[in-house]
Order: structure tokens, then sequence, then C-alpha cells
């Protein structure tokens, strides 16, 4: 229950933290004059966001798991 607690915890850090960079980088280095704002929420929140999360998650799901040799239970 704690390994699954912990990897929540981190996924949605890694999504605020995929969400918000993600659409910085494309505010930066997008083409797009028209609605590059929009474009740069959307695909942060819907894009970079869910992918950060998801590798957030795996990452810290696995890295719990990982006991010392001498961890009984």
């Amino acid at each position: 229950m704690r390994r699954w607690l912990l990897s929540l915890v981190v996924a949605l850090a890694a999504y605020l933290a995929g969400a918000f960079g993600g659409g910085a980088l494309l505010l930066q280095y997008s083409s797009n004059t028209h609605d590059r704002g929009l474009e740069a929420a959307m695909t942060g929140a819907f894009v970079f966001g869910p992918v950060a999360a998801i590798i957030g998650f795996l990452v810290a799901y696995h890295r719990a798991g990982r006991r010392g040799p001498d961890h009984r239970g």
C-alpha cells in the first residue's frame, strides 16, 4: 500500500512538472503565431503531463520495490 501511495504522489508531481515544463518549452519553440498559449497549455496538459506521470509512476514503483538483502516481510 505504501508503495502505491508513494508512486501516486510521485506521479502527481511528475505530471505537474511535465505539464508546466512541456508548456514552457512549447511556448519557447513553437512556430505557431495565432494561438501559441492555447497550444502550449493543451499540449502540456494532455501530452507532456501524462507521459511524465506514467514515467514517474513506473520509476517510483520500481524504486520503492527495491529492498536490501536483509529485509524480511
